[in-house]
This record gives C-alpha cells, structure tokens and sequence, in this order.
C-alpha cells in the first residue's frame, strides 16, 4: 500500500463520523453507543481519543512488520491527530478512557501539550490516579527522571488496560534498567504478554535482548534475539537492532566459550546471507576495538565465508582476521602478508586508517626481541603520515578509537612476547 493510500485510509478512520462503526478500542462491548443516544463525552461527528489512538496504534504495527510506507505516513497523521486532540472539548474529559487515550496517545509520539491542557484544566477535574498518570507521563516525555520515577513506578500496571498497560510497563522497564536489570526484564516479559505483533512487542523485545547481555545471560539473548530475527527482521527499527547486536556480541569471549559461538551463527541463521555478513563484520571491527581478537577472529572468518562476489565485504573480512592475527607470533608473519595483499580502495577511510595501523603495529612487533618472525631485513613499517588532520571531524573520532585500540593490542603483545622468553 503507497504511503497516500495508507494515509488516506487512516485519516478516513480519524474523520469516522458514525462512533459506532469506527475501530474504537472500548474496555466493555456494552461501552459502544448508537448515534442516536451518543454520550456527553464523545460530541457527535468527530472522532473519540480512542479511535484516534487506535488508528495510530494500527499504522504503527505496520511499521514493526517492516512497512517504509506506515514509517512517512506517521508524521501526517500525528500532525493531524495532535490538533484534533487540542480541539476536543473539555467535556471530553470527563470520562476517564478518554483521559487514558490521551496518555497512551503521548507515549506513542503525541505531542506533550494535550497532557499539559489538561492538568491546567479546572474543568472537569481529573481524578486524583488519573492526575498522577497525566503527570508522570508528562515529566517522562519531557525528561524529568526522578518525578517520572516517584509518579510511575507505583503504579500497578496489570490494572490498567491491556495496551496502556504494555505503554507504561515500558516506560517503567526503561526507568529502573541501570538499577534493575531484571526487574526491568520482567517487565518486557509482560508487555509482550499484553501487546504480541504490535509495535510495543517489537520495542520491548529489542531492548530486552540487550538487557540479557548487559547482565550476562547469554541463554536468553541467544533466545530473544532469535525471537527478534524471527518476528521482527524486516522491521523499521531492525537495522538499529542489528548494528547494537553486533555490539553486544564483543562482550562474548568466544574463545573460552566455543559453544556460544556456535550458538550464535545458529540465531543468525533465520537471516539472510547478505544480513549475516553485515552483522558478522560489524560485530568483527568493534571486537578489534575492544580488543577482543580472538572473537574478531572468529567473527571475521564467518564473514570471509559469506562474502564471495562482494569485493568491499571481502577486503573488510581480510582486514579484520589479519588485524587480530597480529597479535600471535605464529601468524603475524600470514597476517602481514593478509594485510598487504588488501586492495585499499575498497575499504572505507576509517577501515584505511585500521589497515595502516595493523601494518604499522606489525612492523614494530616483529622487530621486538626475541621475536622469532622477524629477519634482518625487516623494518617498521611508517605510521601514516598526518593522518589526523587529514580527516573530517566524523573520521577524527574513528582514527583515535582505532589507535587506542591497537595501543591495548601492543600491551597485550609486550606482555605476550614477556612470557614466551
């Protein structure tokens, strides 16, 4: 469906002038009203907050299943649905769905302001619970952590509606993550339960995997982001989810773990190939900069297999393996030969910036004493002449993340060298 099109539905859903036949969410089928007895607090001919909200939520599900469309789409219609909000009369308000909707409708990308008129209404007066959710959302929305927190976290949000249940279950998951990481994993746990094929689920899933490898629990990162790749691959979002994937996986020593390894080119299966060799030589640079090279390695090698016909992909794949492979006197001498065998011109600056420095690094190791690698006729190869200043402020950061990077592999090297004599 062209984004027009889809628009065009959603906003016919919005303008629905007959309540009755609109895809309203009520908590209670006997909560539907014909037209001809319409409630005080839905006026006739424009559309509730429920049926506002929903059409959102509807387009929003699109976009978790991988709809560009829905994702352009979104903006018209939260322009249009921030004003229609604005305009409700304050009778509106006094039913307390319309309150929920409102809150949900925030915490979907509504524009903050409606809360802010309601809490400056005098008229209808919200109940006291529901004053303390439009407040709590609001300091959310805004950033105010602490009042969020004190106006939120006591709320009990199995008692609230299945959807905005799942909203704040989110919303408290994301204030207690630094200092609770499980109790915030609990908490996706049942926005899942509450929201499955929506938006919600898809968000909750994708943080939930990098909370399981913030704390250690690789079993059940293998089996959320497993999950993810499933459900969720084609997804907006999934491209953000595969390049933080890839950073999580350089806080595993595949080395001492070899069957963590091989649990995760088994996840990595659901993908496509093309999607497997990103993620693997995204995951491959960030462990060289962590300094994991055994995992780099082994990333890399993944890679290699699943580039052929992919001259660009090849070369990052053989630069990465060799740039870990200098680190050990029985294969600097075939890492050096790697590295200077790649055809610079298909790496990106920053991956000929890594590629000097391997070069430059392997030359100093190889004539360090003791070193068995090395002949007479070896030299250290020059470090890259000015390279610094050379590079757009957005390069800068890459050089320096790449030289303090090999500075921790020269250590690891003295000290590797230190022990074999």
């Amino acid at each position: 469906m062209k984004v027009n099109s889809l628009l065009k539905t959603a906003l016919a859903l919005v303008l629905t002038i007959v309540p009755g036949a609109a895809i309203a969410e009520s908590e209670h089928p006997s909560e539907v009203k014909s037209t001809d007895n319409q409630p005080r607090s839905q006026p006739a001919n424009t559309a509730s907050p429920v049926q506002m909200l929903r059409t959102l939520q509807l387009m929003q599900d699109q976009i978790a299943v991988g709809s560009t469309e829905a994702h352009m789409g979104q903006r018209g219609l939260l322009t249009i649905l921030d004003n229609r909000f604005m305009d409700l009369p304050s009778e509106t308000w006094e039913d307390g769905k319309n309150i929920r909707a409102a809150i949900a409708f925030v915490l979907s990308g509504g524009n903050p302001q409606i809360l802010r008129k309601l809490l400056e209404m005098s008229n209808p007066v919200i109940p006291i619970d529901d004053r303390s959710l439009v407040e709590g959302t609001l300091a959310y929305v805004e950033g105010r952590e602490e009042e969020s927190k004190g106006k939120l976290l006591s709320v009990n949000v199995k008692s609230l509606p299945p959807m905005l249940g799942a909203q704040l279950a989110l919303v408290q998951s994301a204030l207690i993550v630094r200092t609770d990481p499980k109790k915030s994993s609990e908490l996706l746990d049942l926005v899942r339960l509450q929201a499955p094929g929506t938006l919600l689920e898809e968000g909750a899933l994708r943080r939930q995997v990098f909370v399981a490898s913030q704390t250690g629990d690789m079993k059940k990162f293998l089996a959320l982001s497993s999950g993810y790749l499933r459900r969720y691959r084609h997804s907006i979002y999934a491209g953000n989810f595969r390049q933080r994937l890839a950073s999580a996986l350089t806080r595993a020593d595949f080395g001492k773990d070899p069957a963590l390894f091989d649990g995760i080119v088994e996840m990595l299966m659901d993908l496509e190939p093309d999607a497997r060799r990103d993620i693997y030589l995204l995951a491959a640079r960030s462990s060289i900069d962590q300094g994991q090279t055994h995992s780099a390695r082994m990333l890399a090698e993944k890679a290699k297999e699943l580039s052929e016909g992919d001259p660009a992909s090849t070369a990052r794949a053989k630069l990465y393996r060799a740039a870990a492979m200098i680190v050990s006197p029985e294969t600097i001498g075939m890492a050096v030969e790697d590295l200077k065998g790649i055809d610079r011109t298909k790496l990106a600056a920053s991956d000929a910036i890594l590629l000097d420095s391997a070069l430059s690094m392997a030359g100093q190791i190889r004539v360090m004493p003791g070193d068995k690698t090395a002949d007479n006729s070896s030299k250290p190869s020059p470090p890259p002449s000015d390279v610094n200043s050379q590079q757009a402020p957005e390069q800068l950061q890459a050089v320096l993340k790449a030289q303090d990077a090999l500075s921790r592999i020269d250590k690891l090297i003295k000290n590797q060298v230190s022990t074999v004599q």
